[in-house]
């Protein structure tokens, strides 16, 4: 039995925490970092409007009247859902008693920072117990291990590399954050009538959605699946929008399922089942069958299909399901009868619901297009941190 041992590089050696530059050390964080404490609060010491910031295990800091801590630190969420999640702050505040406070560094301390982003997630999943809620202890950060580059100067700059492309990152988050929440303003005044559209006046009315639509649902019967076929569309497909990394189905057992009807371009798929009311307007030819979990909306006069879906992304629509699912149901549902009998809003004139969903359909088009540069942003981010903080590319030498 042969086994194949991988080449190192001339000037990297092999370390616990896998290839690094030769000068660099493997450091553990409490040998890098003088102070690792906790604070001393319940969450519920919040203060609105108070002075300083008070940070919890919540991803957003909140305010306080008082303030323990004065200096320059790193602020590590110890439990909950965004366990691992780490602040930078420098200053005066607060924080919860389980929210770890690190400071006083040797190290460059946004370099520890991009390190930690990168690396304690994994650290804590392998820590944790199948079933446990996964938590940091003290010694989950000082014995975590770091490399580390034998000059603050290398360190700097690395962390100022990624920085900068971070901050592009974090400046296309918040664009794209304002123009949704825009889109959403402008959505809701367009669709209930408290805003007209320039040149048009005809009158509104109320029909229920099995006026517009018909209402189908998919298979009851979990498929046989197979490697390769056609396409099987779940309540997945719809609510991370993702209509290849599909299961698929055999091209018999398809045509079975779609002899009275099928998906075609300009119905509209709406999760019905555990999920209930997310949409996805079919704007492609496809050959696909789908779940039982899915209601398939089949617009009547495909001309309303575009407007049907923006409403669907309103308040009202939301409410209108929710009121009409069966709340005991585990999971919940709403039955296809139910979905039928949901109110729509919408101009007697044609033209006009058709110029309210181009207007929404472009606001879309633009928000998609920033959200693929931040797509592209973020992916250079996680190369320059894979390769920069493993010393694969080097910025100084010196």
């Amino acid at each position: 039995m042969t086994t194949t041992t991988q080449k190192i590089p001339s000037g990297y050696k092999q370390t616990e925490i896998g290839v690094i530059p030769a000068d660099w050390d493997v450091k553990n964080l409490g040998n890098v970092c003088e102070k690792i404490t906790t604070g001393k609060l319940n969450a519920n010491a919040m203060v609105e409007g108070g002075e300083y910031r008070f940070y919890t295990c919540a991803k957003d800091y909140y305010r306080i009247n008082r303030y323990a801590f004065d200096t320059e630190a790193l602020l590590v969420s110890g439990n909950g859902a965004n366990v691992g999640y780490v602040h930078y702050y420098k200053g005066k505040f607060n924080a919860y008693q389980r929210t770890y406070v690190l400071s006083d560094f040797s190290a460059d301390i946004q370099y520890i920072k991009l390190f930690l982003d990168r690396n304690l997630q994994e650290r804590i999943r392998v820590e944790v117990n199948a079933g446990n809620t996964p938590y940091i202890t003290m010694g989950t950060l000082t014995e975590m291990q770091l490399a580390v580059p034998p000059f603050k100067t290398e360190q700097t700059a690395i962390a100022t590399t990624i920085s900068d492309i971070g901050m592009l990152v974090e400046k296309f988050e918040k664009l794209i954050g304002k123009k949704k929440n825009i889109k959403q303003g402008v959505m809701q005044e367009l669709l209930t009538k408290k805003r007209r559209l320039s040149g048009f006046s005809s009158k509104w009315e109320t029909k229920t959605l099995g006026d517009l639509v018909d209402v189908k649902d998919g298979t009851h019967q979990t498929p046989r699946y197979v490697d390769e076929g056609v396409p099987f569309y779940s309540v997945e497909s719809v609510t991370s929008n993702d209509f290849e990394n599909t299961k698929y189905i055999s091209e018999t057992e398809h045509r079975l399922l779609t002899k009275n009807f099928r998906i075609e371009k300009g119905d509209i798929l709406m999760t019905r089942i555990g999920s209930i009311g997310d949409c996805k307007l079919i704007t492609w030819e496809p050959n696909a069958s789908f779940y039982v979990s899915l209601a398939l909306l089949k617009p009547k006069d495909k001309k309303t299909s575009l407007y049907i879906y923006h409403f669907s992304k309103t308040d009202f629509f939301k409410k209108e399901l929710e009121d009409r699912s069966l709340q005991w149901a585990v999971p919940k549902k709403i039955n296809l009868g139910e979905i039928s009998k949901v109110k729509i809003y919408l101009p007697v004139d044609p033209e006009e619901q058709t110029a309210i969903a181009t207007v929404l359909s472009d606001m879309d088009t633009e928000i998609e297009k920033l959200e693929s540069q931040l797509t592209k942003y973020q992916n250079i981010k996680q190369g320059m941190m894979q390769t920069l903080l493993t010393g694969k590319i080097r910025l100084l030498t010196k």
